[in-house]
């Protein structure tokens, strides 16, 4: 029989409930914050969620796993504005991710990971995907409303030209996290609306020259 033509097997079981992921994840970011990574397990989430240990493994393969998506639910919270100026856009976006790092289960659970993905590289590939990799949308989306505007040149044409724009979202999206979480997590300084629109500032003279 061609593979097209092969009958559908039906799922069985229940389907995910989306209620008891944002308890199992609440629960998460709870714990860490309450024990820390070492003391926290997959038993003491389950209960604080009220679910079996069984449910949380049915999702997630192992603790590692459950705080980075535990993690990632909050930085989905981030949205670019569309305020028809480059440089105001990324003050807004830096002015919400550095309020999401000084929410205490943001902070506890982003350096939990972080710290024990450098001994793990299977972690570090999971927070890639889960976090950094999705995070992405905002460069790609600022970038292209910018470029709309007249604000950055546009792409250049044919496979180099895209080699050269993913770069320059890479490097964008690495200079914005990577001051924000260095004053909130490092230096333990506010992003406030002085400092959000200095780092826009600095960013947007560079952006006019790296496109």
């Amino acid at each position: 029989m061609p593979h097209s033509a092969r009958p559908h097997k039906a799922r069985t079981g229940r389907p995910r409930s989306a209620e008891t992921d944002r308890a199992i994840l609440d629960a998460t970011r709870a714990a860490l914050v309450d024990l820390g990574w070492g003391k926290l397990s997959m038993g003491d989430v389950a209960a604080r969620a009220k679910v079996a240990k069984t449910t949380l493994y049915r999702r997630w393969a192992n603790k590692n796993e459950l705080v980075v998506d535990a993690v990632a639910v909050l930085f989905d919270e981030l949205e670019l504005p569309d305020s028809g100026c480059l440089q105001a856009d990324i003050k807004d976006v830096a002015l919400q991710f550095g309020a999401l790092l000084e929410r205490p289960e943001t902070k506890t659970a982003l350096m939990a990971v972080v710290a024990e993905s450098t001994t793990d590289a299977a972690l570090r590939e999971r927070i890639r995907a889960a976090i950094v990799d999705r995070q992405m949308r905002l460069v790609i989306l600022g970038r292209e409303r910018a470029q709309a505007r007249g604000e950055l040149p546009p792409d250049a044409p044919g496979p180099e030209g895209a080699r050269a724009a993913a770069d320059a979202v890479g490097l964008i999206f690495d200079v914005i996290a990577g001051a924000i979480v260095h004053r909130t997590l490092v230096s333990a300084e506010p992003v406030d609306d002085a400092w959000a629109h200095r780092l826009a500032t600095v960013l947007l003279l560079g952006l006019t020259g790296l496109g």
